[in-house]
């Protein structure tokens, strides 16, 4: 997808978020035949008001698809650090491309601020991200890969829910089923969003009488504000702060589970990224280290919550705020060490096994590292008195190998 089409096209399969939740089915087999199965589906999709015609324009996409099935359960997450994804997913012209944005569409971020109160900055970065502006926005049919993930045994009642929805967009008036192109998911328009998330949260902005994410930028500026007020977005404050944190941050209380106000940061000696104070108040932050404590630092505010409900990836996540910050004009971040500890994809896959047998819920046994295995990482190594930073490192995958 985008200007770096092959790049993004990779990393979208791996790293978005509304299609990857619930792994447990993966293995499942397909044992009833797929045309009884469309047959009971349309005979449902009439039950539930969806005109005739309408499931005859969306008949010649209501197709099996073996393809998208391989994909879905060949999927697996991206395995780079922050670093490695933000800066991929920060090249190719992505800042002044989004701030000539910005500027085009000027007119419609301030009303779209002014109705919803979402910067221009942060929806112009998932903008960027998600589509690169409308360049990008997949070469799928949507209808055939929702339909051939409503019928696959692995999640057949959350796919089987956005298929409804996507005939439903039909219905309105707001789609053709042909112009459905989107990912191999079945995320349309030039900010990805699933058929009911559409069909939920879109709303006509340029008054033509169709809610249209696939053409219209207005329709995109107006129903991406209106989204995230939906997942929580708070008018007015901060989402993501560089700062700086010294050497002897009780480091047990970094993580996005733990929240604290910016005086008590300030007490613990974190300060700007430029050194500066931060606020003597009682806004409540968390520290995230997304390389543990030899990294870049941020406080992530309340309002980044609602980028990790658009997307479930700690690195897509602050990569898209991160973005944001740098489009409203913040300097590039401290990269902190060049030497940062690593341990291999295996390495980390056995750590999450190791952690796994003592209890800990990891999620995914992947090789990858996620919400759930930084909070096991972070909990054993308090108890093993190392700095509690949630990184992986050689010396906790040793100590977790002998026990001591």
């Amino acid at each position: 997808m985008q200007a770096m089409r092959q790049t993004w096209a990779v990393l979208a399969v791996l790293l978005m978020g509304a299609p990857t939740g619930a792994f447990a089915q993966a293995n499942c087999r397909n044992t009833a035949p797929f045309e009884p199965w469309l047959a009971d589906f349309k005979k449902e999709a009439a039950a539930k008001g969806i005109s005739q015609a309408t499931i005859a324009a969306a008949s010649p996409y209501l197709v099996l698809d073996q393809r998208i099935i391989n994909i879905d359960r060949g999927q697996r997450f991206f395995a780079q650090n922050f670093l490695e994804i933000s800066d991929k997913m920060l090249a190719g012209g992505r800042l002044p491309n989004g701030a000539a944005q910005m500027k085009k569409h000027q007119a419609t971020f301030a009303r779209e601020e002014k109705d919803f109160g979402v910067p221009a900055s942060v929806i112009t970065a998932f903008w960027g991200l998600e589509s690169d502006f409308g360049a990008g926005q997949g070469k799928d049919q949507a209808i055939k890969s929702l339909v051939t993930l409503a019928y696959d045994c692995r999640r057949p009642e959350m796919f089987r829910g956005h298929l409804f929805d996507a005939l439903r967009l039909i219905e309105r008036g707001d789609l053709r089923a042909d112009e459905m192109i989107g990912s191999w998911a079945g995320e349309l328009g030039q900010t990805q969003m699933m058929p009911s998330e559409y069909m939920a949260h879109a709303i006509d902005y340029d008054g033509d009488g169709k809610r249209n994410l696939i053409k219209s930028a207005a329709d995109v500026i107006g129903s991406s504000g209106k989204y995230l007020v939906h997942l929580g977005w708070k008018r007015g404050e901060p989402w993501l702060q560089e700062v700086r944190v010294p050497a002897n941050l009780p480091w047990k209380e970094a993580g996005l589970s733990i929240q604290h106000p910016r005086s008590q940061w300030a007490a613990w000696g974190v300060t700007g990224a430029d050194g500066k104070p931060l606020p003597n108040d009682n806004m409540a932050a968390s520290v995230v280290l997304p390389l543990g404590r030899f990294g870049p630092t941020f406080l992530a505010y309340d309002n980044f919550q609602a980028y990790l409900k658009w997307n479930q990836s700690l690195n897509y996540s602050l990569t898209a705020a991160y973005y944001a910050t740098r489009l409203d004009g913040a300097p590039p971040m401290n990269r902190g060490s060049p030497n940062i500890p690593k341990i291999t994809f295996e390495e980390t896959r056995e750590l999450q096994q190791l952690l796994e047998k003592r209890g800990y819920d990891v999620g995914r046994v992947d090789g990858v590292l996620g919400l759930k295995s930084r909070v096991a990482i972070r909990d054993t190594q308090i108890k093993f008195g190392l700095p509690a930073d949630g990184w992986p490192t050689a010396e906790l995958l040793a100590r977790l190998r002998t026990g001591r």
